[in-house]
């Protein structure tokens, strides 16, 4: 097979700005300050300095972030390829490199082929255009003739499910609904590669079960495929191939099993308690800890979970649990279903503890993540893989109850109790 991305030794460099905040600066300091500079002027005269005013009580300082630093790989022809690892390892990083939205700091790109991405909800999109419009814009972007767009204009809108919508401005639609036409057109505007993002999280499950499927039939077309996603089912039912980054570096490329198992191993997580950083603009989960409730009718495991909020609100406190190859096995929400089951946050930090039963799940490993919500509006935070246990029994304990299916994409419902 043809080599369609090359990647050498690829680094993408930005310049964080800190400030810090100067001393207090006294009268008697900006009068000597002026008397300093008076004296400057009279025995040069024809010497100007120029200083920058500011009435800011902060310097700035600055500092250089390697969002990448030294990734090399080759991607061929017709590959389907995952890309996982932690919120800022420098995912979304490389696949802008690679759509060449941004320029990379260091290192080579060479690509053959015509890139489709889909990136972040409205990537590519004029707001003011309505949503026909915009699909033939995309397409002549792609280099696709007005005819080639009319040959596929009607599957587009038949995958999209936005026709009674398409001679609205996209500025009105829902984040769904842009995910959806954006998606369609990314994927059947034939493009020789396919650049996807976990944009698709935005869409329900049903339909991201459709895109799932529709990647997999341009994979079997000969087209590649690079697919970013926290879903490991996903990423093991599309890829043959996963990448996985952390802290801008590429360590690991193995097939789909044994990568997920290896990140899911060394990812970071505890059996007891994990810190997480602080933010100040949002909810933020800043702790969370487990331990094993022993009861011989009902073993259960309970968390304890400690979250920052700047002001009072009311939030969705979510849980998924991943078995030690990602499979997800279970899923429970307070609030997200119910608005009387909706947690209330109050200034500062919220203790929250909770327990789920464990007799269900099969003897083995299970990595847990939360999310903190407002439902259907808004993420505040995820941490992903942060905790684990691992469930091991004795022969004679008996049969195990088969779990019901629930909403999500092969996900199942765990019930939650508050303590």
């Amino acid at each position: 097979m043809n080599t369609v991305i090359k990647v050498d030794n690829l680094g993408k460099k930005y310049i964080i700005s800190h400030q810090q905040r100067e001393r207090y600066t006294a009268l008697r300091d900006v009068m000597a300050n002026k008397f300093k500079s008076l004296g400057r002027k009279l025995l040069s005269p024809f010497t100007f300095h120029h200083s920058r005013a500011s009435n800011s009580p902060f310097t700035d300082s600055k500092e250089d972030f390697w969002a990448l630093k030294d990734v090399s790989f080759e991607i061929k022809q017709g590959e389907r390829v995952g890309i996982i690892g932690r919120n800022g390892a420098g995912k979304t990083t490389l696949l802008k490199l690679l759509s060449r939205i941004t320029e990379p700091t260091s290192g080579r790109i060479e690509i053959t082929g015509r890139v489709a991405s889909l990136l972040e909800v409205g990537t590519g999109f004029h707001p003011e255009l309505t949503g026909r419009e915009n699909i033939f814009l995309n397409g002549a972007i792609l280099g696709m003739s007005k005819a080639e767009i009319k040959q596929k204009f009607d599957e587009i809108v038949d995958f999209a499910e936005i026709e009674k919508f398409l001679d609205t401005p996209v500025k009105r639609y829902s984040s769904g609904m842009y995910v959806r036409l954006a998606f369609a057109v990314a994927a059947h505007l034939e493009p020789e590669i396919l650049i996807v993002d976990e944009v698709l999280a935005v869409g329900d499950a049903q339909f991201q079960k459709k895109c799932l499927g529709k990647m997999e039939e341009v994979g079997r077309e000969g087209r590649t495929v690079l697919f970013v996603s926290h879903n490991m089912t996903a990423i093991q039912t599309l890829c043959r191939r996963c990448l996985i980054l952390d802290d801008g570096k590429l360590v690991i490329d193995q097939l789909p099993n044994k990568a997920i198992q290896m990140y899911l191993g060394e990812s970071g997580c505890s059996t007891s308690c994990v810190r997480f950083g602080e933010r100040s603009d949002k909810p933020a989960i800043v702790s969370a800890k487990l331990r094993m409730i022993d009861d011989e009718v009902s073993p259960k495991v309970r968390l304890d979970v400690e979250i920052e909020s700047n002001y009072e609100r009311h939030v969705s406190l979510d849980l998924r649990l991943i078995d030690d190859v990602g499979r997800p096995v279970g899923y429970g929400s307070l609030g997200a279903f119910n608005e009387k089951e909706l947690v209330k946050l109050d200034k500062g930090t919220t203790s929250i503890t909770l327990a789920f039963p464990i007799r269900q799940f099969a003897d083995g490993t299970y990595y847990i993540s939360i999310d903190l919500t407002q439902p259907d509006v808004e993420y505040y935070d995820r941490v992903d893989n942060c905790l684990s246990f691992e469930i091991v029994r004795t022969p004679v304990e008996g049969t195990r109850r088969v779990l019901s299916q629930s909403w999500g994409y092969g996900s199942y419902e765990i019930s939650l109790e508050r303590f």
